[in-house]
């Protein structure tokens, strides 16, 4: 899709969002920028209502919110994470300022020999340590907080206590549990559920009806049911049955089942074989990253390839077991983006 997205455009305001609960608690926390921890399922609309929030408690949100995938850091090499626009202006050079002193050793260390943990607590200082654009505090948002090792988390936790009095913190996580206490005291939980297929189907009304786009109620309840409560994959789906047929009708379901994500598994997995991990690793951020399917969709997915004919005998055998190894990493809340790459690697040896 070329034209805006309407995720974007249409991004919900905080009186907007369609759980009355975690409004009341956002609301709240306009007035009074305690830390939050936002913990909920994938689809949950946990990110949205982040932006929404900081749109409210803002007045230069593009400025004064500051968003951090964990991913980021943890699921890329050292080289990737310095090279990225967003941090590069903190961690590369050698210069006087850029020495950091190992606690107890006495030995400078430059930038480029940093640990992952030293970078993003690095980067997260920075960031903490400048004054907010307007007003008298800027928010923070670490998002899939869930892959956060301890010892990065007791470095948050000095980060937090230094920076309180002008930066908010809001964590973003499908697991509270993987969290250290001295975190999670530090911080409001907010609880976030999948919204229901009614809420969606709201959601969806308003978003068509703005945009003047022709729909019946079939069409409508069809991508409630398919999206499985992912408001996010419900809006795409609906944007892309308009480019592609001017309309959100039942009779056009076929366009949603081919744009899912099949498809694009095969490019994917071409891409591996061949050995061309960073383009197949590129296809996997996409689908995880900027369309929001989540790891154990991904897997399926590719689990769906290797049985059509794909890979048969002993291969097919090896990578169903390979597969079962990562589903069950999945399950326990590690990186999505790790072990899927770790599947791709292992295609292309």
């Amino acid at each position: 899709m070329e034209s805006p997205l309407w995720t974007q455009t249409h991004a919900p305001d905080l009186a907007d969002l369609p759980q009355p609960e975690v409004r009341d608690y956002l609301e709240r926390a306009v007035n009074e920028p305690i830390n939050l921890v936002l913990h909920g399922p994938e689809g949950s609309g946990k990110t949205a209502a982040v932006r929404a929030l900081a749109r409210e408690a803002h007045d230069d949100p593009d400025n004064d919110l500051v968003e951090i995938n964990v991913a980021d850091f943890f699921d890329r090499t050292k080289k990737e994470i310095r090279e990225d626009p967003r941090f590069s202006n903190f961690l590369q050079g050698q210069t006087e300022f850029s020495k950091q002193y190992r606690q107890g050793s006495g030995k400078k260390k430059y930038k480029r020999n940093w640990s992952k943990r030293e970078m993003i607590n690095h980067v997260l200082k920075e960031y903490a340590g400048y004054a907010p654009s307007t007003g008298s505090y800027k928010t923070i948002v670490l998002d899939n907080a869930e892959s956060i090792r301890e010892d990065f988390q007791q470095a948050l936790r000095r980060v937090m206590e230094q920076y309180h009095e002008t930066t908010q913190f809001v964590i973003i996580t499908r697991q509270p549990t993987k969290l250290i206490p001295p975190i999670k005291s530090r911080c409001f939980p907010v609880s976030m559920r999948k919204p229901t297929g009614g809420e969606i189907e709201t959601v969806l009304r308003s978003i068509l009806d703005d945009e003047g786009v022709e729909y019946d109620e079939d069409g409508i309840q069809f991508i409630s049911a398919y999206v499985k409560g992912d408001v996010r994959k419900a809006i795409l789906y609906a944007q892309l049955l308009y480019e592609q047929e001017g309309r959100v009708h039942s009779d056009d379901y076929e366009v949603i089942r081919e744009f899912g994500i099949s498809g694009r598994i095969g490019d994917m997995l071409d891409k591996a074989e061949r050995g061309d991990f960073n383009d197949a690793r590129k296809d996997l951020d996409d689908l995880l990253v900027d369309d929001g399917y989540s790891g154990e969709e991904v897997l399926e997915a590719i689990m769906d390839a290797f049985r059509q004919n794909r890979y048969s005998g002993d291969e097919l055998a090896e990578l169903v077991v390979l597969a079962a190894e990562i589903d069950m990493d999945l399950a326990r809340g590690t990186s999505d983006r790790l072990q899927l790459s770790h599947l791709l690697a292992e295609l292309g040896a």
